[in-house]
């Protein structure tokens, strides 16, 4: 049973994403505002289509940690297609940090950039990657939307503690302003790889703001600790 409805998942999932992108083509020549309005219902439609066909329901927790403060960015946990998708819902417009490689793709990294993602070359030193940081802050300084990114690197399984990568630190240092942590257990129920989704709920929260002011060190392990145990007690 669980098998047919994860076929079932997958097929309006995947058929729910082409349609989505061939239907905002002409957003391409639009204003932006457009493009980001298409990742918001798309967001809406998993929400929905994790429901009726899996019986999950999408839990958010600490919503009014998005409105303490007018200028923030969102540190993320990583453990599925999910959070990349679904996190447009709750929080408005984000800018995504992503790896180069998605910028390439046909249509979806047309999308990307008409978004204003902010693309970087993993594991190396480039000409590109050495401004990356001054490219960040100029960012949110010219936009008024908050900046979304996920410090582990990658999609990792629910039960990894992996420390996260530096450079969030880095970020947090250069944009001098409040980070949201968000905790979430995706992975229990869509897993990074393979066809099968599992029962139960995805629990989503938008932890306490860290405040600016702490070293980029002390910034990173309070984030992980704060990510990481808020992940245990979904457990």
């Amino acid at each position: 049973m669980q098998n047919i409805r994860s076929l079932l998942f997958n097929f309006f999932l995947y058929f729910g994403i082409i349609l989505v992108f061939l239907i905002a083509i002409p957003a391409l020549i639009l204003p932006s505002k457009v493009t980001l309005i298409f990742g918001k219902i798309l967001a809406y439609y998993i929400i929905f289509i994790l429901r009726i066909f899996l019986g999950t329901k999408v839990i958010f927790n600490g919503l009014e940690n998005l409105k303490k403060n007018k200028r923030f960015f969102l540190a993320s946990a990583h453990q599925s297609m999910f959070e990349t998708f679904v996190l447009q819902a709750p929080v408005d417009f984000p800018i995504f940090i992503l790896k180069k490689e998605l910028l390439k793709i046909p249509l979806f990294g047309w999308y990307l950039r008409k978004i204003g993602s902010i693309e970087i070359i993993r594991n190396t030193t480039t000409k590109e990657n050495l401004g990356f940081f001054d490219k960040v802050k100029k960012t949110l300084e010219t936009n008024n939307r908050p900046l979304l990114i996920f410090p582990q690197g990658t999609r990792l399984p629910v039960e990894d503690r992996s420390p996260f990568k530096k450079g969030v630190g880095r970020i947090y240092e250069a944009l001098n302003m409040p980070c949201v942590p968000i905790a979430l257990n995706s992975g229990k129920v869509w897993p990074k790889t393979g066809f099968k989704k599992f029962p139960g709920n995805i629990h989503v929260s938008f932890l306490e703001p860290i405040e600016p002011g702490l070293n980029k060190e002390e910034f990173t392990k309070t984030l992980e600790n704060k990510i990481y145990s808020e992940i245990n007690n979904f457990n």
